[in-house]
């Protein structure tokens, strides 16, 4: 495990390969799953006041399941997710020409009509981050509905940290990504060297 600032990474994410490949998948991390996109207690005003802005890009499906539930829901262990449709997809989750799952929030930012790309914990996957008191820790999520990203990651040689440099950047700030960068290449430095 790499310790770093307030944070504790699993060996798998600086070890394990992935690279999101829309075209196989189609998006299921966004239907897949008990509940929908965990949310961080100070993303809910940042969805409340973006709401009206996010509405037009969601499916009428969508748009009822936040009408029924609200623009999050709380779960029976006092954590915040997004609402579902019929308890499978995401009430933001919209689907393309292609039939791939997408996001109603990071499309309304991809036109600029907000400045929040969409929740941390769906920009983030495949690590989870758990919160306690004095860290967070950084875990890959295996979940064989990501077999053909992590095959793609090994094709490209791009392993789970590098892949998510913009939401790690995101989260903890650069400093702590470049951190992160020099322990990675001090451990893999040959004994010798």
């Amino acid at each position: 495990m790499i310790v770093l600032q307030n944070t504790v990474i699993s060996d798998d994410v600086r070890d394990q390969f992935f690279v999101c490949n829309l075209e196989k998948c189609k998006g299921a991390c966004c239907v897949e799953g008990d509940l929908g996109a965990p949310l961080e207690e100070e993303e809910l005003a940042i969805l409340q006041e973006s709401y009206e802005q996010i509405k037009p890009y969601m499916t009428g499906a969508g748009k009822h399941a936040v009408e029924e539930q609200g623009l999050y829901i709380k779960d029976w262990e006092g954590d915040y997710s997004t609402p579902t449709i019929n308890n499978r997809e995401c009430a933001y989750a919209i689907y393309d020409e292609d039939k791939t799952l997408k996001c109603a929030i990071e499309q309304a930012y991809n036109d600029g009509k907000i400045d929040w790309k969409k929740p941390i914990s769906c920009h983030l996957y495949p690590i989870r981050v758990t919160k306690y008191d004095d860290f967070e820790a950084l875990n890959y999520d295996r979940w064989s509905i990501c077999a053909q990203a992590c095959s793609f990651g090994v094709d490209l040689g791009v392993r789970v940290y590098q892949f998510l440099k913009e939401p790690l950047i995101r989260k903890y700030g650069e400093s702590w990504y470049n951190e992160l960068e020099q322990v990675i290449a001090e451990e893999e430095k040959p004994a010798n060297a």
